[in-house]
Parts: C-alpha cells; structure tokens; sequence
C-alpha cells in the first residue's frame, strides 16, 4: 500500500495573501489540486491523503470532487506546526491502514512534482526503507547567524537540498514521533530531519529544479511560466 500523505495546513503567512497558498488559483485552479493531480496520475499511488487548515476541510473536499481526485481518502486537521501535523496524519492513516504502508510525505505546494520523481521516491524506500526527493547544491554556500554577513562557507560537493516526498513506513514515522515526543523535539523542519535527530540515515532519491516549494510571490511567477510551457509541449 503506497499512500501520498500532502500537507496543507500552513497558513501562507510569507506570501501575504489572505487566502492561504495551498487554496490560491492559478490559471482557476488551487494550488494544493495540482500537487494532488500529481500523485492521482500515478498508477503505483494507491491512497491520497491530506492534512489540512482547519475550516478548509469542506473546501478542500469540494475541490477534489471539482477536477476528479478519485484517491482522496481522509482529510486530516492540521495543528500549529508542521511536525505536528504530520503527526496528526500519520495517527489517523493509523487506523485504517498497516504499519508496512509506504507513505510519501509532500509538500501541498509543491505543485510541480513529476511522476518520475515520485516513482524513483517509492523505488529508492523499497530498497533502502525510506527516500528523501533531493538535488545536488550548485551554489555558494555561506553561514550567517544575522543574515547580514558571513565568513564561513560549506562545501557545496558535500551538501544535498532536501524536496519532497519523503517516504517512510507508516510504523517507523509513528515511532520516530513517539521518539520526538519523548526527547522534546517539536519543531523539525521535516521528516528527514527529525529521521536525523534521532539518529537514523536517510537515503536520497531523484528531484528537480522545477520541484520547489511555493513560498512568496516570485515563486507564482515561476509556477505560471513553466506552465506555460509544459502546455506548449503537450
């Protein structure tokens, strides 16, 4: 059982908008449809799920019988962070499905995530137990603890930029929370992250530039060109 477990809980306070990003329109459709039309196409994607703003819920459902979202299956409340939310997910998927049940974990606003990418996520967990969707670091990267100087800079050979999905069995992602919980850990950035607190090695799996989370206004922008062009190409 392959089940994408999308996140779409933010509130989309960096984009300054009043509707959150994951429900804003591009060319009449939200953002989140995309994302999740992404995961629908894919034959080896047997369930989707969703964490979600609280007051969206019917929204969201609405939408996901609107453009044909046949695999959505729960729609899950979101909570203060995005640890939390996952977590919120992971313990309703809990009730209906077995512990061995690979989940992707996405971005809701990452709408641009291929079929390749998502394939090669399920292909690198089924060999190594979990995939995190990453691209190699081709620029510069420099340390700043003010955002206003630096004179510290990393190596860019060693340092991978981490996407999603993110695929994990069901029973280890509910025992790596249970484990956060224990030791305090509440607010890490994402799975492979929190995979890393506690100890554990995360195995990359296939992205890509156009597989970037949508964040501020420039990033609309971005989204709206390439698809005009991959409407060009069609």
């Amino acid at each position: 059982m392959n089940i994408a477990l999308l996140t779409a809980a933010g509130t989309g306070n960096r984009m300054q908008q009043q509707t959150p990003k994951q429900f804003m329109h591009v060319n009449d459709k939200p953002l989140i449809i995309y994302s999740m039309e992404a995961f629908q196409k894919v034959p080896e994607i047997d369930v989707i799920a969703v964490v979600c703003l609280e007051g969206w819920e019917a929204i969201l459902q609405a939408y996901a019988e609107q453009f044909g979202i046949t695999k959505l299956k729960h729609i899950f409340p979101g909570a203060e962070s995005g640890q939390a939310s996952i977590r919120s997910g992971l313990k309703g998927l809990e009730a209906f499905y077995p512990k061995d049940s690979l989940i992707l974990v996405h971005d809701g606003v990452r709408p641009l995530v291929s079929q390749d990418i998502i394939l090669d996520n399920i292909v690198v967990a089924e060999k190594y137990g979990n995939a995190i969707a990453s691209i190699p670091t081709i620029e510069a990267m420099l340390y700043s603890e003010d955002t206003q100087a630096s004179e510290r800079y990393f190596d860019r050979e060693f340092l991978q930029r981490t996407q999603t999905p993110h695929a994990f069995r069901l029973g280890e992602l509910l025992e790596m929370h249970d484990m956060a919980e224990e030791k305090g850990i509440e607010n890490s950035v994402a799975s492979c992250t929190l995979a890393i607190d506690l100890g554990k090695t995360v195995h990359f799996s296939l992205g890509s530039e156009k597989n970037f989370k949508i964040t501020h206004q420039d990033d609309i922008d971005i989204f709206k060109a390439l698809l005009m062009l991959k409407n060009k190409e069609v």
